[in-house]
């Protein structure tokens, strides 16, 4: 059976990256299209192409024209002016729509993305589908496991991450002896660790107390933005005093498992994985 190439819409961070070595490491061929001015330098080890997010019609084309009928959107990409992008005419077709989408959350943003893309023709798979090696499995994935006061403040996170994702803001929620620090904004949750690092009640480097939890929002697609975190996840959760993270199992995304362990027993800290809640 031959598996169609794998088309990538590459945004920020180190999402698209992990999912194309992914894929290239069981044998599939890839093609990355890299968001202009968003994306690194590591799209030079694979076959690609720059595209600005308006050039709708010819980011479809390059898709078809490398045999990717199966496409993945991954990584971070901050909101657009819209009306200063570079469009061609199927862009132009798909502006209202956005900007209707945009209006209404991420979520109903991502969702609305899907479906303009698969009424094109193209089949939009879901990193779990694509890389399921990136998804965590139950329990920590180092050495260090969370202890009686990390596991209550960790169902109170996990329970305030469902909810605040239930409203479309955010994935993910700090808590410290069951009271809430931190919500996850727009800018993301590495921001949100390093202002709580800076935020003056907070003893800096006073590692092992209070954790990060992150969630799937309710009515969230599982082709889209799956909670995930890295090594960088792991460093920031540390330098803000946190005892560890925790994140679904079996949904969330760990960036470079083997890293992200090492990382986390060098830092101190627990990183692991929890069973979904209603």
């Amino acid at each position: 059976m031959i598996v169609p190439a794998l088309g990538i819409i590459a945004g920020g961070g180190e999402l698209p990256r992990a999912i194309a070595k992914s894929a290239r490491s069981e044998g599939r061929a890839v093609f990355v299209l890299a968001l202009q001015d968003i994306v690194g330098d590591w799209v030079n080890d694979f076959p690609h192409a720059i595209v600005s997010m308006g050039q709708i019609g010819r980011t479809i084309d390059l898709l078809r024209r490398h045999g990717c009928n199966d496409v993945v959107l991954a990584g971070y990409v901050s909101r657009p002016k819209l009306l200063t992008l570079r469009y061609d005419l199927k862009g132009l077709s798909w502006l209202l729509p956005v900007m209707w989408a945009m209006r209404r959350g991420d979520t109903t943003l991502l969702d609305t993305m899907v479906s303009l893309f698969e009424r094109e023709g193209l089949k939009v798979r879901g990193v779990a589908e694509i890389a399921p090696l990136l998804q965590i499995p139950p329990g920590p994935l180092g050495r260090i496991s969370p202890g009686p006061q990390d596991e209550t403040d960790i169902a109170v996170a996990m329970s305030a991450a469902r909810k605040q994702g239930a409203r479309d803001v955010g994935q993910a929620v700090i808590v410290r002896d069951g009271k809430i620090l931190a919500i996850e904004g727009s800018d993301g949750t590495d921001a949100m660790l390093r202002q709580l690092r800076d935020f003056s009640g907070i003893e800096r480097g006073a590692h092992g107390h209070g954790v990060l939890a992150k969630a799937l929002k309710p009515m969230q697609d599982r082709k889209t933005d799956l909670p995930t975190i890295g090594v960088a996840t792991v460093e920031n959760a540390a330098a803000a005093g946190l005892a560890g993270i925790a994140i679904e199992a079996h949904t969330a995304l760990v960036l470079d498992r083997s890293a992200v362990a090492k990382a986390a027993d060098e830092c101190g800290i627990f990183v692991t994985g929890v069973a979904a809640i209603s």
